[in-house]
């Protein structure tokens, strides 16, 4: 099986610093306290995650369409990944994870079942356990 690699750098203190992280075969993410905690331009470790879980997602939902005999033509996931505080400490409290499929010969109710199921054998949620909730909901194409 393959090994994926990824750095992170930063400079400076925590409030006036700024970091980069990098995958091994893509282009820095540059992030820094204003853009991961104000809402600021720029990239976050969280979004890093919820990256992560859409690409992760999106394939194991491909492949169980087809599993199922359901032809997928696309699937297009978000994530949306909360952070709040527990104690003094901050955390991913909740992640919410939206798939829009256009496949061959599927309903609502059948999506729903094979994206509930499909989370439990993502790679990327399954390293994900920590976090309290999250959330799959499907939509079909239209």
């Amino acid at each position: 099986m393959a090994t994926s690699k990824a750095t992170a750098h930063w400079n400076g203190t925590l409030k006036n610093g700024k970091g980069v992280m990098q995958p091994a075969s893509a282009g820095e993410i540059p992030f820094t306290v204003a853009s991961r905690f104000e809402g600021h331009a720029g990239s976050n470790p969280e979004e890093v995650i919820g990256a992560a879980l859409a690409g992760c997602f999106s394939m194991a939902l491909t492949l169980a369409l087809e599993q199922a005999g359901h032809a997928p033509k696309s699937v297009r996931s978000t994530a949306a990944v909360h952070m709040g505080r527990e104690g003094d400490a901050f955390m991913i409290t909740s992640i919410d994870l939206t798939a829009e499929v256009d496949a061959t010969g599927l309903d609502a109710h059948d999506l729903a079942q094979i994206a509930q199921e499909t989370k439990k054998r993502c790679p990327v949620g399954k390293a994900l356990t920590g976090v309290p909730s999250i959330l799959v909901e499907t939509k079909l194409k239209s």
